[in-house]
Formats: C-alpha cells, sequence, structure tokens
C-alpha cells in the first residue's frame, strides 16, 4: 500500500507540474490557430520570463516533492522506496568488527630501522679502517691443515705396521709354550707392540730378559726367532751365542769387528725393505767387554736413523740369585688368587731397581735396556714341560707317569705352599729321552 500511495502521490505532482507549464505558456506567449507563435517585439523577453518561472515551478515542486516524502516517512511508510539520490560505496569506514564472519588478519610488525651513527658536527665522517688479515694466518692454517694430514696418515699406519709383524699370533704361541711366565710374556709383547706400532723411531728397542736356569728363556728367544723369521725372513734376524760364535777371549775383538759389520749390514737391507731386524744374544753373561762396547755403541741414540729402528734381545742369568731369593721370601706374602699378571707387575716393580744397580756394575749397556725378570717355576709347571716334551716325543701322557717324573726334579722348599723348581724344566728333555 505504500507503493502506491507514493507513486499516485508522484503521479498528481507530475500532472500538476505540466497543467502550471501550459498555462504560463499560454498566458505568455500568444500562438495562433496553426500552433505558430505570433511575432511580437517582446517575443524574447517573454521567453526569457517564462524560462525564469518554469525554473522557480520546479524548485517549488522539488520542495514539495521532499515535503511529502518526509510526511510519508513520518505517517509509517518509511519502508518506501523514495525516489532519492544514489549512494556511492566507498571503504571508508570500515572495520573488521563489520564482518565477524571472517577471522581478522595478522598485521606485519614493522620493523625497526636501525638508528645511523651521529656523527659530531664540528669534524668531517671517518669511516672505520678495514683490518687486513696478517699473510701469517694463511701460512698457520697450512700448517695446521699439514699436521692434521700427518696424524692422520701416523692414526692409520698403527695398524698396518701392527698387522704385518702378526703380534697376536706370536702371543698365542709364547702363552702356549712358554710355562710359568705367563706375566713376563704380557710385559714382552707389551713392549713389541708399543714399539711395532710405528717405523719412525727415536732409539732402538732393547729387552734384557733375566732369570735363573731353566725358567725358559732360551726357549723364549727361539719362539721369537722363528716367529720373525717368517715375518721379515731369515736374513733380517740373528740369534748369536757367545759361546758358539766367539768361545775365545783372545778373539773377543775381532769377534766385535765382524759382529758390527754384521749388524750394520743387516740394518741398512731392513732400512731398504722397510722392516724392523731382529738381533737375540744368548748367554749375554758370557759376552766379552769388547763385543758389549760394540753393542753399546750401537744402540746408543746418537746412530743414524737404520740403527735406531731394531730389536735387540738379550737373554741371561744375571742377577738370578736376587729373582731367588725375592721369591723365596715373599711367597708367603703373594695370594693365590693373584693373577700371573698381577704377580709378575709386583716382581718386576721390587727387582727392577736392584736388578739395573747389578747390571749397571756389570757393563753401562744395561741402563739402555728394560729389564724383564722370569721368576721361580712351580711343580706343576714342571709337569707341563714333561706332557709337552712327552707329546712331542709320541709317547702315551699317562699322568701317573708324568707326576713320577716331576718327582725326581728337585725342589725348595716348600713356601706358602709352593714347590719351586731349582733347575726349571732343564732336566725334562734329558729325562724324556731315557724313557
Amino acid at each position: 500500500m505504500s507503493d502506491e500511495s507514493s507513486s499516485t502521490s508522484s503521479s498528481q505532482v507530475v500532472e500538476d507540474f505540466e497543467g502550471e507549464l501550459d498555462e504560463e505558456v499560454d498566458s505568455d506567449g500568444g500562438k495562433d490557430q496553426t500552433g505558430r507563435s505570433s511575432p511580437t517585439p517582446l517575443s524574447s523577453f517573454a521567453s526569457l520570463r517564462a524560462v525564469l518561472r518554469i525554473k522557480q515551478k520546479y524548485q517549488a515542486m522539488k520542495l514539495r516533492r521532499q515535503e511529502i516524502a518526509h510526511s510519508l516517512a513520518a505517517s509509517g511508510l518509511a519502508g518506501a522506496p523514495g525516489r532519492t539520490s544514489p549512494k556511492i560505496f566507498t571503504f571508508d569506514g570500515l572495520t573488521p568488527a563489520t564482518f565477524p564472519a571472517f577471522p581478522s588478519v595478522p598485521q606485519k610488525k614493522k620493523r625497526r630501522r636501525k638508528r645511523r651513527v651521529l656523527f659530531p658536527n664540528d669534524g668531517p665522517r671517518k669511516t672505520v679502517p678495514k683490518q687486513e688479515r696478517s699473510r701469517a694466518m694463511y701460512c698457520l692454517y697450512l700448517l695446521f691443515a699439514i699436521v692434521f694430514v700427518q696424524v692422520y696418515n701416523a692414526i692409520e699406519n698403527l695398524d698396518d705396521h701392527v698387522l704385518r709383524y702378526d703380534l697376536e699370533g706370536l702371543e698365542k704361541t709364547l702363552r702356549r709354550e712358554v710355562f710359568g711366565q705367563q706375566g713376563a710374556v704380557e710385559g714382552l709383547v707389551y713392549h713389541l707392540k708399543d714399539y711395532l706400532s710405528t717405523y719412525v723411531h727415536n732409539k732402538p728397542l732393547v729387552v734384557s730378559v733375566h732369570g735363573p736356569s731353566g725358567v725358559g728363556k732360551s726357549h723364549l728367544g727361539r719362539i721369537l726367532a722363528g716367529h720373525f723369521r717368517s715375518v721379515v725372513g731369515d736374513a733380517l734376524v740373528l740369534q748369536y751365542y757367545v759361546l758358539h760364535h766367539c768361545p775365545r777371549e783372545a778373539e773377543a775383538m775381532q769377534c766385535a769387528r765382524n759382529l758390527s759389520s754384521l749388524i750394520s749390514e743387516m740394518v741398512e737391507k731392513a732400512e731398504e725393505e722397510e722392516k724392523i731386524p731382529l738381533f737375540i744374544f744368548d748367554e749375554a753373561e758370557h759376552m766379552h767387554v769388547e763385543i758389549l762396547d760394540v753393542l753399546l755403541q750401537l744402540v746408543a741414540s746418537k746412530q743414524s736413523n737404520e740403527y735406531l729402528n731394531a730389536i735387540y734381545l738379550f737373554l741371561s742369568n744375571l742377577g738370578h740369585s736376587h729373582i731367588t731369593k725375592h721369591m723365596l721370601q715373599n711367597s708367603s706374602s703373594i695370594s693365590m688368587a693373584m693373577t700371573a699378571s698381577g704377580r709378575h707387575s709386583n716382581l718386576v716393580k721390587e727387582l727392577t731397581p736392584i736388578l739395573r744397580n747389578t747390571l749397571k756394575k756389570h757393563h753401562p749397556l744395561w741402563t739402555e735396556a728394560d729389564i724383564l725378570p722370569l721368576g721361580l717355576l712351580e711343580k706343576s709347571h714342571v709337569m707341563e714341560c714333561f706332557l709337552e716334551e712327552i707329546t712331542r716325543e709320541g709317547f702315551y701322557p699317562d699322568h701317573s707317569n708324568i707326576e713320577r717324573l716331576a718327582g725326581e726334579i728337585e725342589y725348595y722348599p716348600v713356601v706358602a705352599g709352593r714347590e719351586y723348581s731349582q733347575s726349571g724344566c732343564k732336566q725334562v728333555v734329558a729325562k724324556v729321552n731315557l724313557l
């Protein structure tokens, strides 16, 4: 209903306006019967007045129309569409709350610009001079790289040298065939591993093995010589028996010169093949002073590089009385539960100073050597020697027969439940041959 009333009122206003315009035209400008305007002198002035009146009428009608629209809105017809000017859409006044269905978009934080450095007004701006790197730093970096490569190569070569000499196989052989000297075997293998882990040395390895008769010194030397012959060859292993190679004291000087030239040839050949030779001197207690002097010059660290890469092993019974006395007096203080390596470590710790003082009086050569004492053998060790020899000769290993043969050996008085053999296993071979 509101639409119909508004349209009716607007149409009435338009009709009234057209009627008034017609009246104004009829009254102001005369027309003839044909519809053409009469040619009067005041026609131009009349038309101007007509235009002004039309304008005034239009403005009055427009004002009336607005009043009618206001009256209709007051009477409850505000919902009716009125002829108003269209509204232009703009984005002004829009806020996020206007659209609650859409989440608010987080705004990016503006980065703060760094403050510029302010300089004093009384002087020119000065730029910070760039620090030039010293050329010594590059040399230092190069030195670090070289050291790293050298250390890496040394670590890589450690296992190669140890594997070449098969020290694990040597240790197993010594443990299996040398009885009652497990601690000494571990000490000897430790010295060999430490020395053979690299090829460059500042001194040769000198080991002096001491012990009473029959404890296994010569047997240990034979096993070591056989192992190195299989590794480095026969030409780089020397077994020197003093009573065999130089029995006469009058020939000691000539023997010393021959030994010196032989060792020089072997170390030069070993240097060419990049191997380490082995020199074993058995029965060193019978060596003449001239030979000892030559060996002292060879093992001194002032020699050239080829003489520093060598192993010297001395086997003797020098100081055997100190070893026997120590073991008989201290057997009661040694625990039965202590391992062989533990007993030997105590033996080395207590006997090394005593043996070194005794050997120093014999010759200064032993000041350059590592002392390795061998202890007395117990009755159980002697029985193991008999079992090994009987099996090697092809006899049946009867336990009662072995006990009978072991009982024929002379022993020291029982100390703390232990029976130590006076001659070790020295008589085992002779007794087995009598079977």
